[in-house]
């Protein structure tokens, strides 16, 4: 149950940014197997040493964009591979999705739809590609709550608070920002706009620590905002 600090935090929104993998989905259910199959060319290819990656570790990289999670994890990793490796994940979570082994958290839908119906304006807002987006639109009909749906992909995966600074005045101020990395955070405080930290998705607490608000699951936000 939110405090009424929290409460007094978010008074008077009228427009939320969702994160997608890690706030709303589940998405290492279907990213670990997919960055497995791609490790396992790098592999094949003599490009990386054998493995066996827990699904912890592979978490990690949720929430970056793909051009970041190369950097970050295999700097020196040639184009043709880097490109081939993204090409496989992407291809995988696809169908992955498309075979029925995607899901979103418990309340994901239900939180939406209230959201939708108290006339906030919803914003999905992620550092996805569009193929990735498109079919987590369709496959969760998020048309039926989201008013815009924005991808990294879309502005050649800028960072998320670069995105966020071009954006924003489209949509009604006092704003707020939901997500579970410190992508979200950063973007929120570059930008003055208020963040609420997801401690149940993918990143460390302190990735949290400047957010306005922390919540342990998705329906909580209902508490939060009046």
């Amino acid at each position: 149950m939110a405090n009424l600090r929290d409460k007094k935090q978010l008074e008077g929104i009228k427009t939320i940014y969702f994160d997608y993998d890690g706030t709303l989905h589940n998405s290492n259910k279907i990213y670990a197997p997919a960055f497995r199959k791609a490790y396992d060319f790098l592999v094949e290819n003599h490009k990386a040493e054998q493995k066996n990656w827990e699904d912890e570790e592979i978490a990690k990289w949720l929430g970056y964009t793909s051009i970041e999670m190369w950097k970050n994890f295999m700097a020196d990793l040639e184009e043709p591979f880097r490109m081939k490796a993204s090409l496989i994940i992407g291809q995988e979570m696809r169908e992955q999705m498309l075979a029925g082994n995607a899901e979103l958290y418990d309340n994901s839908i239900n939180t939406l739809k209230e959201l939708k119906n108290r006339g906030y304006v919803l914003v999905f807002l992620s550092n996805c590609g569009i193929k990735y987006m498109e079919t987590s639109r369709k496959l969760f009909n998020l048309d039926l709550y989201f008013d815009s749906m924005i991808c990294s992909e879309m502005y050649d995966y800028i960072p998320k608070y670069e995105i966020l600074k071009i954006i924003k005045h489209q949509f009604e101020m006092d704003q707020v920002i939901v997500g579970d990395r410190f992508h979200d955070v950063e973007s929120g405080n570059i930008n003055g706009i208020k963040s609420v930290f997801c401690e149940y998705g993918y990143g460390c607490k302190n990735e949290g620590e400047t957010a306005t608000v922390k919540i342990k699951e998705i329906k909580e936000i209902l508490d939060i905002l009046i």
